[in-house]
């Protein structure tokens, strides 16, 4: 019967190292069990083992590789496991990031066409065919001339919600005063100087009152139509 040292292979188990230490002494001719420091020997160095019959040898030494391989696949897979988890991770944050600044970059696209749209009615409202000073003064004007006046004036497009709003505040009236508050002309200007900003005969020239009517819509509203729109939901604009 010949005898093998081992040292490099661990015992899976205590009931291989057991197992081990009783082939030991039988190989050894020996009845009598261990003894207690023989038995903590062996479990403190569990790479010795000695005096193993050659039948046990590949047993022994399959479940020391064995345990060997199951624990190097578990600590492979936890590996594995914590670097998807963390791939996942990354890939989360980076998507999150990817759509806020997608947003961002929407958010700023429609506020940019938004502002040209709003620029573009402003360009047309203010490309009138005639400016008020191109109108011969009269001493008076009627109603359907001073509309005549706005429609040269005034965009063709907007001409309609423009007219709505003179409608409700004058009735196309150029003298029209409000005897408590003071408004006055075809939009009833707040105070009346406010006229002044488009000519110093505002209170006889309703072409002036024209021209500061169709500039206080653009600039204030961006359109008569705009205008007409918050006029329709507030009854003043």
């Amino acid at each position: 019967m010949s005898r093998i040292s081992v040292r490099g292979f661990a015992v899976a188990s205590a009931t291989a190292v057991t197992t081990v230490g009783a082939v030991v002494g039988v190989a050894s001719g020996s009845t009598a069990q261990p003894s207690t420091n023989e038995a903590e020997a062996t479990a403190s160095d569990a790479t010795l083992l000695a005096d193993i019959p050659a039948g046990q040898q590949a047993q022994v030494q399959t479940a020391s590789l064995t345990q060997q391989a199951e624990t190097q696949a578990i600590a492979a897979d936890n590996a594995a496991q914590k670097s998807a988890e963390e791939a996942a991770r990354k890939k989360a944050a980076e998507d999150a990031v990817a759509k806020q600044k997608a947003a961002a970059d929407a958010k700023e696209k429609a506020e940019k066409e938004a502002k040209e749209r709003a620029e573009a009615k402003k360009v047309a409202s203010r490309s009138a065919t005639r400016d008020a000073s191109s109108f011969a003064t009269q001493a008076s004007y009627s109603a359907s001339q001073i509309q005549a006046m706005a429609r040269q004036m005034v965009p063709a497009g907007q001409f309609q919600c423009f007219s709505n709003i003179v409608d409700h505040e004058s009735s196309w009236n150029y003298r029209a005063t409000n005897a408590s508050s003071g408004a006055y002309g075809l939009f009833q200007a707040l105070p009346a100087s406010k006229y002044s900003t488009a000519g110093a005969d505002w209170q006889t020239n309703p072409a002036t009152q024209i021209k500061w009517g169709l500039n206080y819509m653009d600039s204030r509203y961006g359109s008569p139509c705009e205008a007409w729109t918050f006029w329709q939901a507030n009854h003043w604009y």
